[in-house]
């Protein structure tokens, strides 16, 4: 009895342990990176996680924390190049508190500049140089494993712009077997291209089946998710909506459109401002960026008035003096000159994109608002009276409001006469703030991109193999089965078994 009780018991400890000790949850192992975005007009910090053991080369990467930096973009401390690295200490102290303490030494922390620091580099190269050492410094004293500040070009902008948006929309998960072969058949697996708009520049990159060989500096390679990709890429510096309207304003002041009132000043009378409007600005620094330096010229006057007309369209025919179309040395080109391959596929639109057609409400996400309303949209917007408008949006800020006419009049302009989107194809683009839980952008793609980089860590496996794990179980449960049968043979002896001891 002591026996059989002994091996009962452990046949059912045995059990037990091993199921328990087999189902019990891995241990998590994640990694962590941070990626700030110092654009021309703001910074913004991203905090992104992803599983140590990767999926086919490329971590699966997802945002867990954004925090826009105050203050201007680091391009704007370049009068007080000392102040650019402390403007990022109170988002550093987020992620600080985001991401767990034992891991913040081995967390990569990586910042990109874009078009706002390219333009500095090229009006003061020491200042530039300077911003960047101040931002450097409080990045290598923040607790994080730093890896880099530096001015990104723009094809790369372009390019991990277009890495996130099909990363978010799951253009890049592999597909296997008959599943495989419905992806096919639906085109799921094709991808979007990218079109992103900033402050100081604009990109578009997408895949082209007609992608040719006449201008290579426009095309980059990739290996995502196992899979090669071949896209074309090109960013406008000085195309972004900031930028543009400077280059605007420019070609204004040297047209004969002014009327002086004294030698101190001038008014201009600007089709792309609100009726009602007025704005002054000081020319002394206006013709400093280098985006407009060719048009400098010479004026009997320091200040220059504005004054909004509200007319749609002048204000487009103004812009597209922005876009030259004369002359083209290739198949095709976008404009001043650069290629561009057939636009396929679709599109995602995002950042200022995104921002100035939200606000007008020109983004529904169930189908594609058509050109034609777009176009009827931003025109009765810019007819508005400026009081009106202002009164209506009391809750953002002038500079920003007082834009929006001419932002959406651009955006329009750059589309259709820049990349020549037509009726047709305009119902591809899709305009995008946010896609799932993670921002549009070219820094969740710059992570991605990154990870390729990590060395990849051995998934967290149970103690037993699931062979063995079956095999432990079926042991047990024999061992305890005979037992059990052992015991009741025992007590409980057949009759054939009595009459043959008797």
């Amino acid at each position: 009895l002591l026996i059989l009780g002994f091996l009962s018991t452990l046949a059912v400890i045995a059990l037990i342990a091993v199921a328990v000790t087999q189902n019990k949850p891995l241990p998590k192992n994640i990694k962590y990176g941070i990626v700030l975005d110092a654009g021309s007009s703001h910074t913004n910090l991203y905090v992104y996680e992803w599983p140590a053991e990767k999926e086919n080369d490329t971590g699966v990467v997802e945002q867990v924390e954004v925090c826009k930096v105050e203050g201007p973009g680091i391009s704007g401390y370049s009068h007080a190049t000392e102040k650019a690295g402390p403007s990022l200490a109170q988002c550093l102290q987020q992620a600080k508190e985001v991401i767990p303490s034992t891991q913040h030494k081995e967390t990569p922390v990586y910042l990109g500049a874009t078009a706002g620091m390219r333009l500095l580099r090229l009006e003061n190269e020491s200042a530039a140089d300077k911003v960047l050492a101040s931002v450097e410094n409080t990045l290598r004293l923040a607790p994080f494993n730093f890896q880099g500040a530096r001015i990104i070009t723009g094809q790369e902008e372009g390019a991990y712009g277009w890495i996130t948006i099909n990363y978010l929309l799951g253009n890049f998960k592999q597909v296997s077997g008959w599943k495989k072969f419905l992806h096919s058949l639906k085109s799921i697996s094709e991808t979007s291209g990218a079109l992103d708009l900033g402050g100081a520049s604009t990109q578009i990159t997408f895949v082209s089946k007609e992608l040719s060989s006449e201008s290579p500096e426009n095309q980059l390679y990739f290996r995502l998710y196992g899979k090669d990709y071949q896209v074309y890429t090109h960013s406008f510096l000085c195309y972004g909506k900031d930028q543009a309207l400077q280059q605007k304003l420019a070609r204004d002041l040297q047209a004969i459109g002014f009327y002086f009132q004294t030698v101190e000043s001038s008014s201009l009378f600007d089709p792309c401002f609100h009726q009602g409007y007025q704005r002054t600005i000081n020319i002394s620094g206006f013709f400093k960026n280098p985006c407009i330096s060719d048009k400098k010229k010479q004026l009997p006057f320091s200040q220059l008035d504005i004054k909004g007309e509200g007319n749609y369209q002048k204000c487009r025919e103004n812009i597209q003096k922005l876009f030259n179309k004369t002359n083209c040395p290739y198949s095709s080109c976008s404009f001043n000159g650069i290629y561009l391959p057939p636009l396929q596929g679709d599109f995602g639109a995002f950042s200022a994109f995104y921002f100035v057609m939200d606000f007008l409400n020109l983004t529904s996400e169930s189908s594609p608002v058509p050109l034609n309303k777009v176009t009827s949209t931003i025109e009765n917007f810019c007819g508005r009276d400026w009081q009106e408008v202002k009164t209506e949006y009391h809750h953002i800020k002038e500079k920003y409001l007082s834009e929006y006419c001419f932002s959406g009049a651009y955006i329009l302009s750059l589309l259709e006469n820049g990349y020549a989107f037509t009726e047709e194809n305009w119902q591809r683009i899709r305009f995008l703030g946010k896609i799932g839980s993670s921002d549009a952008g070219w820094t969740l793609g710059y992570m991605l991109n990154l990870t390729n980089m990590i060395p990849a860590e051995e998934p967290a496996v149970p103690p037993l193999s699931y062979s063995s794990y079956v095999g432990l179980m079926v042991l047990c449960s024999l061992v305890l089965v005979s037992v059990l049968l052992f015991a009741w043979l025992l007590f409980h002896k057949p009759k054939c078994l009595q009459k043959g001891i008797v």
